[in-house]
């Protein structure tokens, strides 16, 4: 294993040379060098629609090329299994409507109070235009762990959907067992790992369906999934007649932005180069992430003692497994109050429900709260300077 170096990892940031402490990277990543780097680089290269013919249309072919097998190493799945969209909403969108085409009256889906609204609402539509049955699983308000699936699943179960990681809270829902009580069910298991991935190694075998977003690892704002390629030869999009028919590609729909995927492939490489060792760039990837999830979990440790101690602050998640994700509000003072206060100090901590529409109404947050995520280029000044914030907000100095 080697080591993780925050210092030099900073300086490949650009945009903490503005001075502010970023904890909204579940929102989305700072961008290192490197990848803007490769989006520009492709932007002023000679470009066509993929090919063989001409120097421009070999590059667009090998920037697709790459970027599915970039994907395919970071989480451990096959480049002829990814599929790129404009956003993992959009990809869930896609595949919800294409996936309810078989299901009907007395087929059943399964969607959990603790997802984000992306991996909520189109199984729900989806579902409800076919006549099909929504079935859903709540959490305990007090450890944020998933209540039992078992009760929920049956011979008309036809689609599981669960997040790797919930973006408000951070738990880490134990997505391989959940996995192998609903493939004996005989249905399919969908994972949003959008907030997952950035934080952790990932094998996504266990997953019939498991969809990212590069912007939250470094890379571009586009969505990926992944999906074992004899399945996905199994579905029929809605798709222009003339497109391709080739699995991935026909669920890719139009031209796909070349730039973005090659922004794609140098976030990948970037995690790759975080210190870890290996002969693959798989290897390196998953001992980057391990050396990633180390450093900010210490990190977490330190921010969730000390706001623990504070007796105005109600902290909310208590997952014995999570991402380094804090969610807190501040007695006397409302979220986006708090959010602003912390603002004004260059810490960007925002407060909101951030589309866990459900998690937030399940524990009573009608105004959301304040979300501290903590990335790899987190260091333990940002750390301080949230802490300190806080209590100026609480005990305002003269």
């Amino acid at each position: 294993m080697g080591a993780f170096d925050v210092i030099a990892v900073r300086k490949q940031f650009p945009a903490l040379g503005e001075g502010a402490a970023h904890f909204d990277g579940p929102g989305g990543s700072q961008t290192p060098q490197a990848v803007a780097d490769a989006v520009a680089a492709t932007l002023t290269s000679a470009l066509a629609n993929r090919g063989q013919l001409t120097p421009a249309e070999r590059r667009a072919d090998g920037i697709v090329r790459d970027a599915r097998t970039a994907m395919a190493d970071l989480l451990g799945s096959t480049p002829e299994g990814i599929v790129f969209g404009r956003s993992m909403t959009q990809l869930t969108y896609d595949f919800s409507r294409t996936l309810a085409k078989s299901w009907g009256p007395g087929d059943e889906i399964v969607v959990t109070r603790l997802d984000h609204d992306a991996n909520i609402r189109p199984w729900v539509q989806a579902a409800e235009a076919v006549g099909a049955t929504v079935r859903w699983l709540g959490f305990d308000r007090e450890t944020s762990e998933l209540d039992d699936l078992t009760p929920l699943l049956s011979e008309r179960t036809k689609l599981v959907a669960v997040t790797g990681a919930s973006n408000l809270l951070g738990t880490r829902p134990d997505t391989e067992a959940i996995a192998a009580q609903v493939h004996e069910a005989g249905a399919l298991l969908y994972v949003d790992g959008v907030h997952l991935t950035a934080h952790a190694p990932a094998d996504t075998s266990y997953a019939d369906f498991y969809v990212c977003s590069p912007y939250k690892f470094f890379g571009p704002h586009l969505g990926v999934l992944t999906a074992r390629p004899e399945l996905l030869e199994t579905l029929r999009p809605d798709k222009l007649l003339p497109s391709s028919d080739v699995v991935p590609e026909r669920f890719e729909l139009g031209t796909l932005p070349y730039e973005l995927l090659a922004g794609t492939t140098a976030a990948v490489d970037f995690i790759a180069g975080l210190g870890g060792e290996g002969t693959t760039r798989r290897e390196r990837l998953n001992a980057s992430l391990r050396l990633i999830e180390e450093h900010e979990d210490a990190l977490r440790d330190d921010l969730e003692a000390r706001l623990k101690a504070i007796p105005e602050i109600t902290l909310y998640g208590h997952a014995a497994l999570r991402t380094p994700t804090l969610l807190f509000t501040v007695a006397g003072h409302s979220p986006q109050a708090v959010a602003e206060h912390l603002a004004k100090a260059g810490v960007n901590a925002p407060a909101g429900t951030f589309y866990a529409y459900e998690p937030a109404r399940h524990l009573g947050l009608t105004e959301g709260a304040v979300r501290a995520g903590l990335a790899p280029y987190t260091d333990q000044s940002d750390v301080d300077r949230l802490v300190e914030a806080v209590l100026t907000l609480l005990r305002p100095t003269n």
